[in-house]
C-alpha cells in the first residue's frame, strides 16, 4: 500500500475519480484538499487536522454508519435534511397514495426553488458554483434520470431518452448511447418544457400505478444482472430528485451570496 510521509505535501490537492478504499490518514492535516467523485468507503481519519470541512454525499445513508469521534451522524443528518426539506421523508414510500403525496410534495418544493432563481439576476440558471452543474443543467440531468428509471427501466421503452437530456460523466463507458443526445446549448425555456414533459409522465404514472405494479421486476438499467421492483424505480427517482434539489438550493445559497458581497 502507498505510504505519503512528513514530507509529502499534499496541501490544496485535489483528488478526482480516485479510489481511496480502506485509506488510513494519522496524525495528518489535508488544508484546503479537494476529493471529488471519488471512492472513501472505509476511510479511517485518526488525530487530524479535520477543521473547516465539508463533506457533500448522496450515499452517506447507505452505509451501516458514518462515525465522527465515535457518534454515528448519519441519523442527525437524514433528520436535519427532511427538516430543511418538507416532504423528503415522503422519498421512500411504498404504496400508490404515498408515492402520489411525495411527488405532490417534490414538485411543490422545486416551484418553489424555480421561482426562487426567476427572481435572481439574469444569468443565474446558467451560473456553475465551484465547477457543478448550473440550475439548467441540473433539470436536464433530471430528465435523463426519469427517462432512466421511468421511460427505460419501468415502461421499457425502446428510446426513452430526450435529446436535452444530460448524462452523468462516464455514462458513455455505462452503455449509454451520446448520440441520443443534443450538442448544442438548449434555451432555458427549451429546459423548461422538457422538464415538464418528464414530471407530468411521472406524475400520469403515479395516479395509476397499483399495489401489483409496484412489485413487478424490472431490470437495474445500469445494471441489468442486479433485480429491481417498480417500487424501487420510483424511489431511485425521488432519491435523484431530492439530492439534485438540495445542491440547486445549495448553489443559489452561494450564488447569491457572492451577489451580496460583490
Amino acid at each position: 500500500m502507498t505510504e505519503f510521509g512528513r514530507d509529502d505535501d499534499l496541501q490544496g490537492a485535489t483528488f478526482v475519480r480516485v479510489n481511496l478504499t480502506g485509506a488510513s490518514f494519522s496524525r495528518s492535516s489535508l488544508r484546503d484538499a479537494r476529493v471529488v467523485a471519488s471512492d472513501l468507503s472505509g476511510l479511517v481519519v485518526r488525530g487530524s487536522d479535520v477543521q473547516n470541512v465539508e463533506i457533500d454525499s448522496p450515499w452517506l445513508a447507505d452505509g451501516d454508519f458514518f462515525r465522527v469521534n465515535g457518534v454515528n451522524v448519519v441519523p442527525l443528518v437524514e433528520a436535519e435534511l427532511d427538516r430543511r426539506f418538507p416532504g423528503r421523508g415522503l422519498r421512500r414510500a411504498e404504496d400508490p397514495q404515498g408515492l402520489r403525496s411525495a411527488w405532490a410534495a417534490l414538485q411543490q418544493t422545486w416551484a418553489v426553488t424555480l421561482h426562487r432563481a426567476d427572481s435572481m439576476p439574469e444569468g443565474t440558471v446558467d451560473a456553475s458554483v465551484d465547477g457543478e452543474w448550473s440550475l439548467a443543467q441540473t433539470l436536464r440531468h433530471l430528465v435523463m434520470a426519469t427517462d432512466t428509471w421511468l421511460g427505460r427501466a419501468v415502461l421499457r421503452l425502446e428510446q426513452p431518452y430526450h435529446p436535452l437530456g444530460l448524462a452523468n460523466e462516464g455514462a458513455a463507458e455505462d452503455g449509454l448511447d451520446m448520440s441520443l443526445f443534443t450538442t448544442g446549448s438548449p434555451t432555458y425555456a427549451e429546459v423548461l418544457a422538457a422538464r415538464q414533459d418528464r414530471t407530468t409522465m411521472v406524475a400520469d404514472f403515479i395516479d395509476q400505478v397499483t399495489p401489483d405494479i409496484l412489485q413487478e421486476a424490472r431490470a437495474n438499467p445500469w445494471a441489468p444482472q442486479y433485480p429491481e421492483t417498480v417500487r424501487s424505480c420510483l424511489h431511485t427517482i425521488l432519491e435523484e430528485e431530492w439530492e439534485h434539489h438540495r445542491y440547486a438550493v445549495r448553489d443559489l445559497d452561494a450564488l447569491e451570496q457572492a451577489a451580496a458581497s460583490g
